[in-house]
């Protein structure tokens, strides 16, 4: 018998602190119910106490999972802790997630804490999170540059405590495979009290290490992977769940241990994932890249040809590929179109944000012939950024582009319920859109990033366009959706501008 995998999910609360990818309670839980139906065993839904907006999400995902545990982070604070507990109330399983840093830097340069007081403070705080969920789960920050007796110390205690998950982060990204399975499989063989706890790990991707980390650590007795989809993550990223999950259901002749994901869900959630952050997915990346099956070389197209697993190792369909179909068309009605947002587990919290995305389908149908379950993620994105966006609307946009001309647009912008136009020219028609908005809300914001990806295939294709402004070290995402690709780019810009503009509180941990 092999022995269960856990997997927990981390994209609500690390992977939205890749810089601009910040979620609203309702895309988050739109992931979460997408985490769910894939059968996520544990989905880290947030920070709780790091801002009004990340508590109430974390409640609200709690509220709306019933299948996987929803867990919330908090330090080793009495504040933290109970916040998350009163978060979680409503999970059918809650679990709190705890850490404190144990590495002689952090505990010298950030905690300003012996050693001693590290171990008491980490003690004290696994007996709170006790107080409101048998399910604690303590992390040792920076683990992969702590020394191994003092780890052990810490962790055989708060075992004790009542810790029954023990997370090893590798919070920098510093180890290498040999090295962090070394490390679990030395934790697991001196800690007395091992045995009362499943081992996790936790790796950021810095030097490009994160997968091939966790995966050492499981070949040495981990048997919890924390991850993000599409490996979205702090600065270089997560381990990405896809690519440990995938790698373990492949290589079943070398794990001892299997998961029980559905993996037919892995590129859906992936799509999802990437709309709503606004974080495009690299063709070439594996499992869900747009590459990740296709073959060029005559070489390759001709075995797979004969025989599939000439140069396939997994099946195309085991992750998803085949699940893009037509759903819906322009004589579909409004039951047709709720029915099958609830197939994809989203619920619209209102008969007023139906009736907008509806409205919003059949215009879309009137260009698009095809409707697949892309364009309707993207249609109920399209209406959640709408109704955030209060303070800057784009009303209408035209451009002019014709060979040998300065391309120009004109544009109007409702700023605080006040209509103003202005009118620009720009290298491009998208340019010119921008520079034309710009000379209305004068953000001051620097473009850095500026993207188009297709959301599904063919010239009709719905372009989603992200745009990244940064201001004052603040940086974040903007994300817009159209046939039109000028339009898609005005969309983009002006929610990435209400989001520099008006930016939210919150606080981010490290782990």
């Amino acid at each position: 018998m092999s022995d269960k995998l856990i997997i927990f999910d981390t994209t609500l609360r690390d992977g939205e602190q890749s810089p601009g990818a910040s979620m609203t309670k309702e895309e988050k839980v739109r992931i979460a119910k997408a985490l769910e139906i894939m059968r996520v065993d544990v989905i880290e839904a947030g920070f709780p106490v790091a801002s009004v907006g990340d508590f109430e999400s974390v409640q609200a995902v709690a509220n709306a999972v019933k299948d996987s545990t929803v867990c919330g982070l908090a330090r080793a604070l009495d504040r933290d802790i109970d916040r998350a507990g009163e978060a979680l109330k409503a999970a059918n399983s809650a679990r709190i997630h705890t850490f404190i840093a144990t590495s002689p830097i952090h505990m010298e340069m950030k905690l300003r804490m012996t050693p001693d007081q590290v171990v008491e403070q980490a003690v004290r705080a696994v007996k709170r999170a006790r107080q409101h969920t048998d399910n604690v789960e303590f992390s040792p920050e920076d683990a992969g540059r702590s020394e191994l007796d003092f780890l052990c110390r810490v962790i055989e205690a708060v075992i004790d405590a009542g810790a029954r998950t023990i997370n090893i982060p590798d919070t920098v990204g510093y180890n290498v495979p040999e090295q962090f399975g070394g490390l679990i499989r030395q934790l697991i063989e001196k800690i007395p009290n091992a045995d009362k706890a499943v081992f996790s790990v936790h790796c950021h991707n810095d030097l490009g290490l994160a997968v091939a980390n966790s995966l050492s650590a499981v070949m040495n007795g981990a048997r919890q992977v924390e991850c993000t989809i599409n490996g979205l993550g702090e600065r270089a990223g997560n381990a990405s769940l896809e690519e440990v999950v995938m790698a373990v259901k492949t290589r079943q002749d070398i794990f001892p241990c299997e998961t029980t994901l559905d993996t037919t869900q892995i590129v859906s959630t992936s799509r999802l994932v990437s709309s709503i952050t606004g974080f495009a997915v690299q063709p070439n990346k594996a499992i869900v890249g747009a590459n990740a099956f296709a073959h060029e070389s005559g070489i390759h197209q001709d075995g797979v040809l004969k025989n599939r697993e000439t140069y396939e190792i997994m099946r195309a369909e085991d992750v998803g590929w085949s699940a893009n179909r037509m759903v819906l068309g322009k004589h579909s009605g409004r039951n047709a179109f709720r029915t099958r947002l609830q197939e994809l587990g989203i619920t619209l919290a209102s008969e007023e944000e139906l009736n907008e995305t509806f409205s919003r389908f059949k215009e879309l149908a009137d260009k698009k012939h095809e409707i697949y379950d892309e364009d309707l993620q993207a249609l109920v994105t399209e209406t959640n950024l709408a109704a955030e966006n209060e303070v800057v609307k784009l009303i209408y946009v035209r451009v002019c582009s014709e060979t040998g001309e300065t391309p120009r647009a004109r544009v109007t912008v409702s700023v605080n319920g006040k209509e103003q136009q202005s009118e620009a020219e720009g290298s491009g028609p998208v340019d010119g859109a921008f520079k034309a908005i710009e000379a209305v809300v004068s953000s001051g914001a620097d473009l850095q990033l500026y993207s188009v990806n297709n959301i599904t295939s063919g010239t009709d294709s719905q372009g989603e366009v992200t745009v990244r402004l940064e201001k004052g070290g603040r940086i974040v995402n903007g994300q817009g959706a159209d046939t039109d690709i000028v339009i898609a780019s005005a969309k983009a810009y002006v929610n990435a501008l209400n989001k520099i503009l008006f930016p939210p509180d919150k606080a981010h941990p490290q782990l």
